[in-house]
């Protein structure tokens, strides 16, 4: 599969999941762009090892849940690379707790990352996308979202809420050969799992079949494959990418 001379948007993409993807899809010859909100010093490493690959490579200081300075990034990405194919909404956090103690703050800032990040990005894009008609979208939301999992009703009101935005955009932009899929990663090894605690992780591991967490270069893989020609038929779809957690 070749991405040659094609721009990809990754939001999240300086660790992690979308770290993954950005190195996967450069892979196979995309140009990439990503956001970072803190940590300069790993984006800056992130575009140097992009560039290694042979393709361009930049990073831009944007908050995702600012619908203008998400804006003002895929603008500036449009133009600097001259055109965008590929949406990745990936950048999520977790805010884990009981609902009788969570606060409104674990609310609201874990349905703004990663809900609404999800749709300033998409909505930033959509009318390049339009115009060109032609792209792909794939939001990364989790098996959080599918099977709903305790202490995590806020990540999962947001990661579900994202699984109704994919297709529901899906239908909207078919007609514009616009695909939008979603990819439900359940337990990761990434900086997210290490927040959990290890009583729960142990408890998650006895419901993996395959008794094992995913690594991120295996949910790269799916995304890269939805992002190609091979998947031109796909869209609206959410695929589950868990060890077999979530299957019914």
């Amino acid at each position: 599969m070749s991405l040659k001379n094609k721009t990809a948007i990754i939001s999240g993409a300086s660790r992690g999941i979308g770290r993954a993807i950005a190195l996967r899809l450069a892979s196979e010859g995309a140009n990439i762009s990503f956001n970072f909100l803190k940590s300069k010093q790993e984006a800056a490493g992130l575009v140097e090892e992009l560039k290694t690959l042979g393709v361009k490579a930049a990073s831009f200081q944007a908050d995702i849940k600012d619908y203008n300075a998400v804006k003002a990034w895929v603008d500036k990405t449009r133009d600097t690379f001259g055109g965008l194919n590929i949406v990745i909404s990936n950048a999520g956090i977790i805010r884990d707790k009981a609902l009788a103690l969570m606060e409104p703050n674990d609310w609201q800032e874990v349905i703004n990352t990663n809900l609404l990040g999800a749709i300033h990005l998409c909505r930033a894009a959509i009318i390049t996308l339009v115009k060109q008609q032609s792209g792909v979208i794939v939001a990364i939301t989790s098996v959080s979202g599918i099977v709903g999992l305790p202490r995590q009703t806020n990540y999962a009101a947001s990661k579900a809420g994202i699984i109704g935005f994919t297709k529901s955009l899906a239908r909207e932009v078919a007609s514009y050969n616009i695909r939008v899929n979603a990819v439900a990663p359940g337990f990761i090894e990434t900086d997210m799992l290490s927040e959990v605690r290890q009583e729960a992780k142990e408890k998650f591991m006895q419901q993996i079949p395959l008794a094992r967490f995913g690594r991120p270069q295996e949910v790269a893989g799916v995304v890269s494959f939805l992002v190609s020609d091979e998947a031109r038929y796909i869209t609206g779809q959410t695929v589950v990418v868990d060890g077999g957690m979530a299957m019914k």
